[in-house]
């Protein structure tokens, strides 16, 4: 593999000097070290000791501080709830009487700035629209998308962190690489392609906005080594990939998948299924967080530059953050005081397991693996069941089913009167079958849900490719109440 084609200027943004010899790190020239940033990342366990910890503390009593001066949205929400930065002394405090920064809250100070300042960027940015170099949004399938906003100084933080993510894949200098994320507004998008760029990769934007012809024709004219897009997509390319090019989805030569936005890239059954129809290894993203081969979470690249809480999702209590806790997760940048759009503790919903010992694979950081999400939980006859662990058990039967499905709900969440309903795709294997064999399919299913999740659904089985595919992030509920 050839080395960097400009070590000094990457020198410059890795570690902020000025480019000279004395700024160059050697291990910058090594193409085979285990981390991107061998200065930060394997130290990053560190940040877990007690020492680590006070240090956090006080640089976020600093960045406190510093919001509440500098930020007028932040200084009359902590006005509001009756706290003044000198109070906050202990992290219980801050978990007490600082206000979570939710999903709600965020779209409610882009209203605000709607009306207040014409624009929907929300009360929470505090520098001229003209300072700003991107702009990125949630899909909005909840509601109103939320953006999220960068200067020059917040993408290149992105870069760095998406790098150390990107590193442990095996992503190297020069490696071709095929886009398949949405590029339209996501943050999987047009940041990732700045990260792959930051680290020397050479990317082929073709997007999932472009569609599947077009991306499996790229695919077979450029000879990508790298491919990135959500799990869904992934398997709906095995599906399309010898009709559009003539040949199977393995025979592209893809070296690395990197998949992510969606459930699916850490369960052992798909990750299977990827690897054996596309020859790659397969990498679960979520953010600047990645599997690993040993597949035991996201690993926590970028520790030490936030504070982490992990929440009670009803109570909204402190839980102590240790091997195999679950939680909300909620998070402070500690150079928030330096963003633009500066946020004390964002929520956005999602229901975390943490691991704080060393992983099999050797590899620095934290690990978690996602539980659900807050809004997506449903309570059938008192069971809390998440989709993404309904994915996981239907999607451990491939190839008996395709994978594809949704949660048919007549009523608003999270109560379903059950039982709860599913509609699920069956396999090649049985078309055609006779009633017998569809009913045995159907019971096998309900008792696998019964044995992983406590609960027996109402199954209808459909034919392959019934259900609708999606290019971008997947939609599993089918909420019948919302039509006329």
């Amino acid at each position: 593999m050839e080395k960097l084609p400009d070590v000094a200027a990457l020198a410059r943004e890795v570690k902020g000097g000025d480019g000279s010899a004395a700024d160059v790190p050697a291990w910058l020239h090594d193409m085979d070290r285990p981390y991107w940033n061998m200065d930060t990342e394997q130290k990053l366990e560190e940040f877990a000791t007690p020492r680590g910890q006070e240090r956090a503390w006080a640089r976020l009593k600093r960045t406190i501080r510093d919001v509440y001066d500098t930020s007028s949205y932040w200084k009359h929400r902590l006005d509001e709830a009756g706290v003044v930065p000198e109070a906050i002394k202990t992290p219980e405090d801050f978990a007490r009487r600082v206000p979570l920064f939710d999903k709600e809250t965020h779209r409610q100070s882009q209203e605000d700035s709607l009306a207040a300042h014409g624009h929907a960027l929300g009360m929470h940015l505090r520098v001229p629209l003209e300072q700003l170099r991107l702009i990125c949004a949630t899909s909005g399938t909840s509601g109103n998308p939320t953006y999220y906003v960068y200067d020059a100084n917040g993408l290149m933080g992105s870069n760095e962190v998406y790098a150390r993510a990107l590193w442990r894949t095996g992503v190297r200098p020069g490696m071709r690489v095929l886009h398949g994320f949405a590029l339209s507004m996501f943050a999987a998008g047009v940041p990732m392609v700045h990260a792959f760029n930051y680290m020397g990769a050479c990317v082929i934007p073709v997007g999932a906005e472009a569609g599947t012809e077009r991306l499996l024709l790229q695919a077979n004219l450029l000879k990508p080594e790298v491919l990135t897009c959500t799990p869904s997509y992934a398997e709906y390319l095995i599906e399309k990939a010898r009709a559009v090019t003539g040949r199977d989805i393995g025979d592209f030569g893809f070296k690395i998948l990197i998949v992510g936005g969606e459930p699916g890239g850490s369960i052992p059954e798909v990750r299977r299924k990827l690897s054996e129809a596309f020859g790659a290894k397969i990498y679960d993203m979520q953010g600047p967080a990645m599997s690993c081969d040993a597949n035991e979470g996201f690993h926590m690249s970028s520790m030490g530059g936030s504070w982490y809480e992990l929440l009670d999702p009803d109570t909204k209590e402190l839980r102590k953050i240790e091997h195999g806790a679950t939680g909300e997760w909620v998070t402070t940048s500690l150079s928030a005081a330096k963003g633009v759009a500066p946020v004390l503790r964002m929520a956005v919903g999602d229901l975390y397991q943490v691991f704080t010992e060393p992983c099999a694979c050797g590899k620095s950081g934290w690990r978690y693996r996602i539980v659900g999400r807050v809004d997506d939980m449903l309570k059938v006859k008192g069971v809390m069941v998440y989709p993404a662990a309904i994915t996981k058990v239907i999607q451990g039967m491939y190839p008996k089913v395709t994978g594809a499905y949704r949660i048919v709900l007549d009523e608003p969440p999270p109560r379903v009167v059950p039982p709860l309903k599913l509609k699920i795709e069956y396999g090649e294997q049985f078309a055609g079958a006779d009633e017998s064999a569809h009913t045995a399919l159907v019971n096998e299913i309900e008792e696998r849900m019964h044995n992983a999740l406590k609960i027996r659904p109402a199954i209808e089985l459909l034919p392959p490719e019934t259900l609708d595919r999606s290019v971008h992030k997947s939609q599993v509920f089918e909420r019948t109440y919302q039509q006329s």
